[in-house]
Protein backbone atom coordinates (compact mmCIF):
# COMPACT_ATOMS: atom_id res chain seq x y z
CA UNK A 1 0.00 0.00 0.00
CA UNK A 2 1.12 3.55 -0.73
CA UNK A 3 1.90 5.39 2.54
CA UNK A 4 0.05 8.56 3.42
CA UNK A 5 1.80 11.74 2.25
CA UNK A 6 4.43 13.00 4.67
CA UNK A 7 4.38 16.69 5.61
CA UNK A 8 7.39 18.20 7.35
CA UNK A 9 6.47 21.26 9.43
CA UNK A 10 9.39 23.63 10.10
CA UNK A 11 7.95 26.03 12.66
CA UNK A 12 9.15 27.29 16.07
CA UNK A 13 5.70 28.32 17.37
CA UNK A 14 4.50 25.42 19.53
CA UNK A 15 0.81 26.35 19.32
CA UNK A 16 0.87 26.56 15.53
CA UNK A 17 2.78 23.29 15.28
CA UNK A 18 0.12 21.58 17.40
CA UNK A 19 -2.66 23.03 15.23
CA UNK A 20 -0.95 21.95 12.02
CA UNK A 21 -0.19 18.50 13.40
CA UNK A 22 -3.78 17.92 14.50
CA UNK A 23 -5.28 19.29 11.28
CA UNK A 24 -3.02 17.35 8.97
CA UNK A 25 -3.25 14.03 10.81
CA UNK A 26 -7.05 14.28 10.90
CA UNK A 27 -7.00 14.50 7.08
CA UNK A 28 -4.79 11.48 6.50
CA UNK A 29 -1.30 13.01 6.43
CA UNK A 30 1.77 11.85 8.30
CA UNK A 31 3.55 14.69 10.09
CA UNK A 32 7.10 15.34 11.25
CA UNK A 33 8.23 18.52 12.99
CA UNK A 34 11.33 20.68 13.14
CA UNK A 35 11.76 23.85 15.18
CA UNK A 36 15.01 25.27 13.76
CA UNK A 37 16.74 25.98 10.45
CA UNK A 38 19.36 23.27 10.99
CA UNK A 39 16.88 20.64 12.12
CA UNK A 40 14.60 21.46 9.20
CA UNK A 41 17.36 21.00 6.65
CA UNK A 42 18.54 17.76 8.27
CA UNK A 43 15.07 16.20 8.40
CA UNK A 44 14.25 17.27 4.85
CA UNK A 45 17.30 15.46 3.52
CA UNK A 46 16.82 12.43 5.79
CA UNK A 47 13.07 11.90 5.42
CA UNK A 48 12.36 13.10 1.89
CA UNK A 49 8.94 14.57 2.78
CA UNK A 50 6.19 14.96 0.19
CA UNK A 51 5.47 18.57 1.21
CA UNK A 52 7.30 21.08 3.38
CA UNK A 53 5.55 23.79 5.44
CA UNK A 54 8.17 26.43 6.18
CA UNK A 55 8.06 29.38 8.55
CA UNK A 56 10.36 32.26 7.66
CA UNK A 57 11.11 33.47 11.19
CA UNK A 58 13.18 30.61 12.57
CA UNK A 59 15.35 31.14 15.68
CA UNK A 60 18.67 30.20 14.05
CA UNK A 61 18.23 31.48 10.50
CA UNK A 62 15.89 32.94 7.93
CA UNK A 63 13.54 30.55 6.17
CA UNK A 64 14.25 32.21 2.82
CA UNK A 65 17.84 31.02 2.86
CA UNK A 66 16.65 27.53 3.82
CA UNK A 67 14.23 27.48 0.89
CA UNK A 68 17.06 28.48 -1.45
CA UNK A 69 19.41 25.78 -0.13
CA UNK A 70 16.77 23.04 -0.25
CA UNK A 71 15.65 23.94 -3.75
CA UNK A 72 19.21 23.43 -4.97
CA UNK A 73 19.19 19.78 -3.83
CA UNK A 74 15.53 18.76 -3.62
CA UNK A 75 12.30 18.97 -5.62
CA UNK A 76 10.10 18.85 -2.49
CA UNK A 77 7.20 21.33 -2.74
CA UNK A 78 7.81 24.19 -0.31
CA UNK A 79 4.82 26.09 1.06
CA UNK A 80 5.83 29.12 3.09
CA UNK A 81 3.63 29.75 6.13
CA UNK A 82 4.48 33.19 7.48
CA UNK A 83 3.15 36.26 9.25
CA UNK A 84 5.06 38.42 6.77
CA UNK A 85 2.32 39.72 4.55
CA UNK A 86 4.19 42.27 2.46
CA UNK A 87 4.14 41.79 -1.29
CA UNK A 88 7.92 41.93 -1.55
CA UNK A 89 8.26 39.11 1.01
CA UNK A 90 5.94 36.90 -1.02
CA UNK A 91 7.69 37.62 -4.31
CA UNK A 92 11.12 37.01 -2.75
CA UNK A 93 10.03 33.69 -1.24
CA UNK A 94 8.71 32.46 -4.58
CA UNK A 95 11.86 33.62 -6.35
CA UNK A 96 13.98 31.79 -3.75
CA UNK A 97 12.34 28.49 -4.62
CA UNK A 98 9.10 28.32 -2.63
CA UNK A 99 6.12 26.90 -4.53
CA UNK A 100 3.41 28.71 -2.60
CA UNK A 101 2.91 31.25 0.21
CA UNK A 102 0.21 31.40 2.90
CA UNK A 103 -0.06 34.37 5.24
CA UNK A 104 -0.94 33.80 8.89
CA UNK A 105 -3.65 33.57 10.09
CA UNK A 106 -5.21 31.11 7.65
CA UNK A 107 -8.00 28.54 7.61
CA UNK A 108 -7.51 24.80 7.51
CA UNK A 109 -9.48 24.57 4.25
CA UNK A 110 -7.10 26.90 2.43
CA UNK A 111 -4.05 25.11 3.82
CA UNK A 112 -5.30 21.66 2.79
CA UNK A 113 -6.20 22.92 -0.69
CA UNK A 114 -2.70 24.36 -1.18
CA UNK A 115 -1.15 21.06 -0.04
CA UNK A 116 -3.31 19.08 -2.47
CA UNK A 117 -2.19 21.35 -5.32
CA UNK A 118 1.46 20.89 -4.34
CA UNK A 119 1.06 17.11 -4.25
CA UNK A 120 -0.58 17.04 -7.68
CA UNK A 121 2.24 19.05 -9.23
CA UNK A 122 4.94 16.82 -7.74
CA UNK A 123 3.21 13.46 -8.28
CA UNK A 124 5.44 12.43 -11.21
CA UNK A 125 7.74 15.18 -12.50
CA UNK A 126 9.23 12.83 -15.09
CA UNK A 127 5.87 12.02 -16.69
CA UNK A 128 4.98 13.92 -19.88
CA UNK A 129 2.25 16.53 -19.40
CA UNK A 130 -1.23 15.53 -20.59
CA UNK A 131 -2.24 16.68 -24.06
CA UNK A 132 -5.68 17.77 -22.84
CA UNK A 133 -6.43 19.51 -19.53
CA UNK A 134 -9.84 20.49 -18.17
CA UNK A 135 -10.29 22.91 -15.25
CA UNK A 136 -13.49 24.61 -14.10
CA UNK A 137 -15.22 24.45 -17.49
CA UNK A 138 -12.05 25.38 -19.36
CA UNK A 139 -10.64 22.76 -21.76
CA UNK A 140 -7.25 23.06 -23.45
CA UNK A 141 -6.02 20.71 -26.16
CA UNK A 142 -2.27 21.37 -26.35
CA UNK A 143 -1.66 19.28 -29.47
CA UNK A 144 -4.47 20.85 -31.50
CA UNK A 145 -4.02 24.23 -29.75
CA UNK A 146 -7.75 24.45 -29.20
CA UNK A 147 -9.59 26.01 -26.26
CA UNK A 148 -13.21 25.74 -25.20
CA UNK A 149 -14.99 27.39 -22.30
CA UNK A 150 -18.17 25.67 -21.15
CA UNK A 151 -18.04 23.68 -24.42
CA UNK A 152 -17.91 26.83 -26.56
CA UNK A 153 -14.83 27.41 -28.79
CA UNK A 154 -12.56 30.29 -27.79
CA UNK A 155 -10.15 31.82 -30.29
CA UNK A 156 -6.82 32.83 -28.76
CA UNK A 157 -3.71 34.41 -30.18
CA UNK A 158 -0.41 32.53 -29.83
CA UNK A 159 0.68 34.52 -26.78
CA UNK A 160 -2.74 34.24 -25.16
CA UNK A 161 -2.68 30.47 -25.63
CA UNK A 162 0.88 30.15 -24.31
CA UNK A 163 0.11 32.27 -21.25
CA UNK A 164 -3.04 30.32 -20.47
CA UNK A 165 -1.14 27.05 -20.96
CA UNK A 166 1.36 27.98 -18.25
CA UNK A 167 -1.41 28.97 -15.85
CA UNK A 168 -3.50 25.84 -16.43
CA UNK A 169 -0.52 23.51 -16.07
CA UNK A 170 0.08 25.11 -12.68
CA UNK A 171 -3.60 25.45 -11.72
CA UNK A 172 -3.95 26.62 -8.13
CA UNK A 173 -0.34 27.75 -7.89
CA UNK A 174 0.73 31.40 -7.64
CA UNK A 175 3.03 32.40 -10.51
CA UNK A 176 5.01 35.63 -10.37
CA UNK A 177 5.04 38.12 -13.22
CA UNK A 178 8.70 37.25 -13.75
CA UNK A 179 7.95 33.53 -14.05
CA UNK A 180 5.19 34.17 -16.58
CA UNK A 181 7.36 36.52 -18.63
CA UNK A 182 10.15 33.94 -18.72
CA UNK A 183 7.86 31.06 -19.68
CA UNK A 184 5.97 32.88 -22.44
CA UNK A 185 8.28 35.55 -23.81
CA UNK A 186 11.77 34.50 -22.64
CA UNK A 187 14.68 36.50 -21.30
CA UNK A 188 14.47 39.21 -23.97
CA UNK A 189 11.18 40.49 -22.53
CA UNK A 190 12.28 41.27 -18.97
CA UNK A 191 11.85 45.00 -19.52
CA UNK A 192 8.25 44.61 -20.65
CA UNK A 193 6.43 43.90 -17.40
CA UNK A 194 3.17 45.21 -18.92
CA UNK A 195 2.96 42.22 -21.27
CA UNK A 196 1.46 39.92 -18.65
CA UNK A 197 -1.12 42.46 -17.49
CA UNK A 198 -2.24 43.26 -21.05
CA UNK A 199 -2.65 39.62 -22.06
CA UNK A 200 -4.36 38.67 -18.81
CA UNK A 201 -6.91 41.41 -19.45
CA UNK A 202 -7.50 39.97 -22.91
CA UNK A 203 -7.86 36.40 -21.59
CA UNK A 204 -10.40 37.51 -19.01
CA UNK A 205 -12.51 39.19 -21.70
CA UNK A 206 -12.62 35.90 -23.59
CA UNK A 207 -13.00 33.46 -20.68
CA UNK A 208 -14.69 35.18 -17.74
CA UNK A 209 -18.45 35.75 -17.49
CA UNK A 210 -17.62 39.12 -15.89
CA UNK A 211 -14.03 40.20 -16.70
CA UNK A 212 -14.17 42.88 -14.00
CA UNK A 213 -14.88 40.24 -11.33
CA UNK A 214 -12.81 37.24 -12.45
CA UNK A 215 -13.48 33.86 -10.84
CA UNK A 216 -10.99 31.79 -12.81
CA UNK A 217 -7.97 33.97 -13.58
CA UNK A 218 -7.14 35.59 -10.25
CA UNK A 219 -4.70 38.41 -9.46
CA UNK A 220 -2.32 37.97 -6.53
CA UNK A 221 -1.62 41.64 -5.79
CA UNK A 222 2.00 42.60 -6.17
CA UNK A 223 3.00 39.03 -7.03
CA UNK A 224 1.39 37.71 -10.17
CA UNK A 225 -1.55 35.49 -11.09
CA UNK A 226 -3.21 32.18 -10.28
CA UNK A 227 -5.70 30.04 -12.17
CA UNK A 228 -8.28 28.84 -9.67
CA UNK A 229 -8.98 25.11 -10.16
CA UNK A 230 -12.69 25.37 -9.38
CA UNK A 231 -15.33 28.06 -9.16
Amino acid sequence: MTPDPLVLVIEDDANLRQYLNTTLRSHGFRVEEATTWEEGKKLTLQLGPDVLLLDLGLPDGDGLSLARELRAVSRVPIIVVSARGREEDKVLALDMGADDYITKPFGSGELLARIRVALRHSADPSAPPPSVVEVAGLRMDFLMREVTMNQKPVRLTKNEFDLLAVLIRHAGQVLTNGQLLQEVWGDSSRAHATYVRVYMRSLRKKLEADPTRPRLLLTELGIGYRLKPDK
